[in-house]
């Protein structure tokens, strides 16, 4: 035999009332779902800000991101490096003379064309026979180039400065030279 039907009064729902809503408690639940998605949202950025934080050495030295880092590092109160871009220094002016038998005198006016100031540049003076070949290579530091250390510790963006020092003469094969800076 079917069971009978329950009869219920009428404005009653066939759910259990365990398993009834309370009136507050979607509210409640939208409440909570909303703080966790801002919690996460907050997260989110404030470890995107830390890896761009943490990166920031590498970051700065590309153009693109260095005035975002600039930026983000004056309400942070963060530093940093300064600016590094080798290709950006140019020599204006350039001389190579016999000083006295044995000794060269080297003179040079170099500028940096980067858009920031950077720190002095590694100086690799190459001198290379007619034929094109290296006789002579030499790596020198601003403090050997500029006869003491630096009064400043960049070259200001557009700032030129002049160089000199003497060096011994690899014989007279050489008679080219070239600059590179590092």
């Amino acid at each position: 035999m079917p069971p009978k039907p329950v009869r219920r009064k009428p404005g009653t729902t066939a759910v259990p009332s365990f398993a009834r809503a309370r009136a507050g408690a979607v509210a409640v639940d939208r409440r909570r779902l909303a703080l966790r998605w801002s919690a996460i949202v907050a997260l989110s950025l404030l470890l995107i800000l830390q890896l761009v934080l943490s990166d920031r050495a590498r970051l700065a030295g590309d153009a693109r991101w260095r005035v975002v880092l600039t930026q983000l590092c004056g309400v942070l109160q963060c530093t940093l490096p300064a600016w590094h871009e080798p290709r950006a220094f140019r020599v204006i002016e350039r001389d190579i003379t016999l000083r006295r038998p044995g000794v060269l005198r080297v003179s040079a006016r170099i500028r940096n064309d980067a858009r920031w100031p950077q720190p002095w540049p590694a100086l690799q003076l190459t001198l290379s026979d007619a034929n094109g070949r290296d006789v002579a290579t030499r790596v020198f530091t601003p403090s050997e180039y500029l006869g003491g250390a630096p009064t400043q510790s960049e070259l200001g963006s557009g700032q030129s400065a002049a160089l000199s020092m003497e060096i011994v003469e690899p014989g007279p094969q050489a008679v080219a030279f070239t600059f590179d800076f590092h």
